[in-house]
């Protein structure tokens, strides 16, 4: 099974590319990981449903038939990391080849994205900045994998 991980890249931030180093060789020692990163659509913000549609498109591009889409929204299910651990071996208990995160841009994603999405998680009733919500998620699928081996990672 692969992990994709796909996000908005709207601007660079040296801490968030050092972070991304770090949770992608972490993430690396248990599964194949991709990162792909998108330009966001340069509108203004007053076009927040055209932006919606455009990254839509974006995100729908990168995806296969057969990808297993978890959206990572702040509407979505609240899970607790043992949850969330648990909720990732069934899914790897099912083989798909590939399990995809997203992270929406500034606004959320547009309907069709919400719509293909197999699960919607919310990372927390609190909402991040957008470049934090990235390392959160990332750092969660990690200590999802050290719980599922029994690593000392995840304390109870």
């Amino acid at each position: 099974m692969k992990v994709c991980f796909i996000y908005f890249e709207n601007s660079k931030e040296e801490w968030l590319s050092k972070a991304l180093d770090v949770y992608i060789k972490k993430v690396s020692r248990f599964t194949e990981l991709e990162i792909i990163k998108i330009k966001s659509p340069s509108l203004e913000r007053d076009s927040k449903d055209l932006k919606m549609k455009a990254e839509a498109k974006l995100i729908l591009a990168k995806i296969q038939p057969s990808d297993f889409l978890i959206l990572f929204d702040e509407k979505g299910k609240e899970l607790g990391s043992l949850e969330f651990s648990k909720n990732l071996q069934n899914l790897i208990n099912q083989s798909p080849r590939r399990v995809v995160f997203i992270i929406g841009g500034a606004f959320g994603v547009a309907e069709e994205v919400f719509a293909r999405a197999q699960q919607k998680l919310s990372l927390s009733r609190l909402v991040f900045n957008h470049h934090v919500a990235i390392v959160v998620a990332l750092e969660q699928i990690y200590r999802a994998f050290t719980i599922q081996k029994g690593l000392p990672y995840h304390n109870q």
